[in-house]
């Protein structure tokens, strides 16, 4: 007779099973649960494929790796169990010789072989108990009954696993694979809009140029990147130590030449063959005046003023401060955020017909929910080389009126529409242009 607690584990097991929501929960539990009724060391569960098993849970872990030494062995060996669907037990002395070696080698020495059958009693399972201890019949005989839950949950499951999938596989019989592939034969004939990706950035459509107004070194900036500035607003100065010393030498150099002037005056009252050097000394004179107002009006264009009201536009000021720079060299931008546009790179090997006003859609990775929209208003005709170093075409869209403009410098993906052709066309353009490429036809 039972012991009544080994029937109330017998019954919480099964509770567990009759619980599981899924295959996999379900093998967990034979392989795992099972060892509160009966002590074991190992378990495996071998499910009937065909006329093979196949290993697909064992106790401990979570998943099963097919490929390593011992589970290719216990395939192997799970060959060649009995198929009469009776509970057996196999002990190591009865084993083959071609059996033997790897049975001392990765099991203990007592097995236990309980099947899993379905209402029908086909065999559909087979699950391994390995233990140092011989089997009892009172321990087969809990098993037994409990095993033939486990065949009723794992029949119910796979065949409710098998007849979601039977839908799916009825649509592939002969009767439907004509139906079927005329299907998908007029959907490529279906009219779809030709479109591409590319990188695109928020730019600004009529920025002005803000360039240094001669050569010298960037001393300072007065505004950070992308900082609001209004008109006669410092934006940046250059180095003025190079020019203040010219302009002290200019100077000196016109005091001298007063100074010169000044004593040839003085002479020519005594000696009339100075007059002469009068004429030279006041020349001189007014040569040094015309270094100093040069200087002097050099001076006075180191620093840099916005000519209106705008954003500062240019990369990190670190990235300019003590860098030699020529006059007309373009330091910065000056924007207004409402003349936002959008940029794009189109390399060239993605590169379709495209005609102005053509629909161009930014997913910025800010925002890559809130796409805007806008429209081509500009195409270049030939191909340069990108920030990325890639030849595409550079393009330039509008965004359309009411989208929420975005802040100038935001980076993003563009999608650029084209002509309409058919979805054949759409799905094989590339693989047609490499073969094409490849084999010249």
């Amino acid at each position: 007779m039972s012991d009544p607690s080994d029937l109330g584990v017998l019954l919480q097991i099964e509770a567990r099973a009759l619980e599981a929501h899924a295959l996999p929960a379900l093998r967990f539990t034979i392989v795992n649960e099972t060892h509160a009724l009966t002590p074991y060391r190992q378990a495996a569960m071998f499910e009937l494929e065909g006329a093979r098993f196949r290993l697909t849970a064992a106790s401990g872990l979570v998943s099963v790796a097919n490929d390593s030494p011992f589970a290719v062995w216990l395939s192997e060996f799970a060959q060649r169990f009995p198929r009469d669907g009776a509970v057996h037990r196999l002990d190591f002395a009865d084993a083959s010789p071609a059996d033997a070696e790897g049975w001392g080698e990765w099991l203990p020495e007592h097995l236990l072989l309980v099947p899993l059958r379905d209402r029908q009693g086909a065999l559909q399972a087979m699950v391994v108990y390995a233990a140092e201890q011989p089997w009892d019949d009172a321990a087969l005989d809990l098993l037994a009954r409990l095993h033939a839950t486990y065949g009723y949950c794992f029949a119910a499951m796979r065949q409710s696993s098998q007849r979601r999938w039977g839908g799916v596989r009825g649509l592939f019989k002969k009767r439907n694979r004509w139906l079927i592939g005329t299907a998908l034969l007029l959907s490529l004939l279906i009219p779809v809009r030709l479109s591409v990706l590319a990188p695109a950035e928020v730019i600004a459509l009529n920025a002005m140029t803000v360039s240094a107004p001669q050569d010298g070194v960037v001393g300072s900036f007065a505004v950070a990147p992308n900082a609001r500035v209004k008109a006669g607003d410092v934006l940046f100065s250059l180095d003025d130590s190079a020019l203040l010393n010219r302009l002290a030498v200019a100077r000196k150099s016109l005091e001298v030449a007063q100074a010169d002037a000044h004593i040839a005056q003085q002479r020519a009252f005594d000696d009339l063959k100075s007059k002469a050097d009068v004429a030279v000394a006041l020349g001189r004179v007014r040569e040094k005046e015309a270094e100093l107002v040069a200087v002097e009006t050099q001076a006075q264009r180191v620093e840099v003023r916005a000519e209106r009201d705008g954003i500062a536009i240019f990369a990190d000021t670190n990235d300019w401060l003590g860098r030699p720079v020529m006059t007309g060299e373009r330091v910065m931008q000056l924007a207004k955020p409402e003349d936002g546009g959008i940029q794009v790179w189109l390399a060239v090997a993605d590169a379709i017909n495209l005609e102005l006003d053509a629909p161009v859609r930014l997913f910025l990775h800010t925002e890559p929910l809130s796409p805007r929209s806008g429209r081509l208003i500009e195409a270049s005709y030939q191909s340069s080389l990108s920030p990325e170093g890639v030849a595409a075409y550079k393009l330039r869209a509008r965004f359309d009126e009411g989208s929420e403009l975005p802040r100038i410098g935001l980076r993003g993906t563009a999608r650029i529409s084209g002509e309409w052709v058919l979805l054949g066309y759409y799905l094989f353009r590339r693989p047609i242009a490499h073969l094409r490429e490849w084999s010249g036809l």
